[in-house]
């Protein structure tokens, strides 16, 4: 461990201090800390308020927000957790899993860098927030942290926000560690590998082979695309990159883009539409993957495995096989590990 110390030619009746450490900091989006009312209406009006995410006007949003969908919505988002949440530990699958790649993240960094490196994660909204693990690798001597958002592709609503809360938590440091952001990885071959033996797997696993493969990735406004956003970009890039990887034609593979919200136009085909089309245009068995998720969580075991499904089944569908994120899937693990080392260079080598 890095014991506090005095600096170098300092006074006799100088402090110690702790320092020489590089943190390593993950971040996902969050989870509320129970599906009951109060905690998902405090998770949602966090979410819910980031201007990355809902980018009108507060004097026109907030009124709708606070009055209308706060008093709704944690009931209809608090039952969907409840039917994916782990009763006997008490967490979403969101926190457990991201719980499970910190600690294999933690286990092949300190086997790599040894007590010079502190792994943890955090939440952009909800626990543990961004400011208290950054805090806590600061007392713990970290002058420099990597601070890694878990989306491979990139987008505002996600990434960015996510930096952004990590920036607000450094303006709050006295002595602010030197910091660094690991960029977009949705074209790294090790997350391609990684993403393609899990589909590969799945496909040996199943009795009937699916038609097609239907990549399909969380939404966001049209407008945000115009407006400069590479998300959409990136995410087609995923599907192509994957496709070749698998060595399939454009047949067998298609993105679509799910959790819309509001009354705009979001990113098209829409997932639980375009699996309804697919069922009626005989396509009667089909896979779906989620490439732009680090981790199951809300919007895949629920609104894909659960949801879309019913869209596909109820348009005629068969056979629906839902592919898991990564998760803390070895290769998944091995991937995420060479990009931290990778940003790491010059810090750690």
């Amino acid at each position: 461990m890095f014991d506090a110390t005095r600096p170098t030619h300092a006074p006799a009746d100088h402090p110690k201090v702790k320092m020489g450490r590089v943190g390593i900091l993950l971040a996902n989006l969050g989870t509320p800390d129970d599906y009951t009312y109060w905690p998902m209406r405090r998770y949602l009006n966090e979410f819910l308020s980031d201007k990355r995410v809902i980018d009108y006007p507060a004097w026109k949003w907030q009124p709708i927000l606070q009055a209308i969908i706060l008093t709704k919505r944690p009931f209809t988002s608090g039952a969907a957790y409840k039917s994916i949440w782990d009763h006997e530990k008490g967490e979403s699958p969101l926190m457990l899993i991201t719980k499970d790649q910190t600690a294999k993240i933690r286990s092949a960094m300190k086997a790599r860098f040894g007590d010079r490196v502190m792994v943890d994660f955090c939440m952009r909204y909800g626990n543990p927030s961004t400011k208290s693990k950054v805090r806590e690798m600061v007392a713990e001597g970290c002058d420099r942290i990597l601070f890694f958002p878990l989306y491979p592709q990139y987008a505002g609503a996600t990434t960015a926000t996510a930096n952004d809360q990590f920036f607000r938590a450094l303006m709050e440091e006295t002595w602010q560690p030197a910091s660094r952001t690991v960029p977009a990885y949705f074209d790294r071959p090790e997350y391609i590998d990684a993403l393609a033996a899990s589909i590969e797997r799945a496909y040996a696993g199943v009795d009937t082979r699916p038609d097609i493969l239907v990549c399909s990735y969380h939404g966001m406004p049209e407008r945000y695309l115009q407006q400069g956003d590479p998300y959409h970009c990136q995410c087609v890039k995923t599907t192509r990159l994957l496709k070749e990887r698998l060595g399939w034609d454009d047949s067998q593979i298609v993105s679509t883009f799910q959790s819309r919200f509001g009354p705009e136009e979001w990113l098209k085909p829409y997932t639980v539409d375009h699996v309804a089309e697919l069922a009626r245009q005989g396509k009667k068995n089909i896979a779906v993957v989620a490439p732009a998720f680090s981790a199951d969580c809300i919007e895949t075991l629920e609104e894909i495995n659960e949801e879309i499904r019913e869209s596909f089944e109820e348009a005629g569908g068969e056979t629906f096989t839902y592919i898991p994120c990564l998760n803390d899937d070895d290769a998944h693990i091995s991937a995420l590990a060479q990009v931290i080392e990778d940003n790491l260079k010059g810090w750690l080598d």
